[in-house]
């Protein structure tokens, strides 16, 4: 079992999720949160826009609101260790697999405050869309090719500007276009 320790997830239903992960059917009972209550509106916001962006762009199923709190079987918790990954977004790993949500209303932390920064919570996002889909390629990839793209249109104009009106720098059309 995952669980934090500041108690904001409820242990009581450590029983269900282990019933769950025993009768064999499922190989990992998982919380979510139904409401944010308790959560900075501007966070809450946030939170449900990278879930929305993330599901559009990945193939892997991140459900909004999902906790790292669970409940897993032997043969899950072995699969997700044979993962090489160095920054792991626990949400995308533990999506890959099918397992029964457990909801509950999130409650306030027993003890502590949280760790998570808005600005760590944001490198957490990028971590995951990086992780979980090829969009960011795609677009880097379609940048790449449109720079270049425009680069060629940018020598021929310099080259063609110099065959025919002459260079008054010498040697600037030339170093432009290298």
């Amino acid at each position: 079992a995952i669980m934090d320790v500041d108690l904001q997830d409820p242990p009581e239903l450590l029983g269900e999720m282990l019933e769950c992960v025993e009768s064999g059917v499922y190989d990992c009972a998982a919380t979510r949160r139904v409401t944010r209550e308790g959560e900075p509106p501007i966070r809450s916001f946030f939170a449900r826009m990278f879930y929305k962006i993330i599901n559009k762009i990945s193939s892997a199923d991140i459900v909004d609101g999902a906790r790292d709190y669970r409940v897993m079987s032997r043969q899950m918790v072995d699969s997700i260790l044979k993962i090489k990954e160095y920054n792991r977004f626990s949400k995308g790993i533990f999506g890959w697999g099918g397992y029964k949500w457990i909801p509950f209303k999130n409650v306030e932390r027993v003890a502590g405050e949280t760790k998570w920064s808005f600005w760590k919570l944001f490198i957490y996002s990028l971590d995951g869309i990086a992780a979980f889909s090829t969009t960011p390629l795609s677009i880097a990839s379609v940048l790449g090719i449109l720079c270049c793209f425009l680069s060629f249109v940018g020598v021929i104009f310099i080259v063609v500007r110099a065959a025919l009106f002459g260079d008054r720098v010498a040697g600037w059309p030339s170093l432009v276009c290298i």
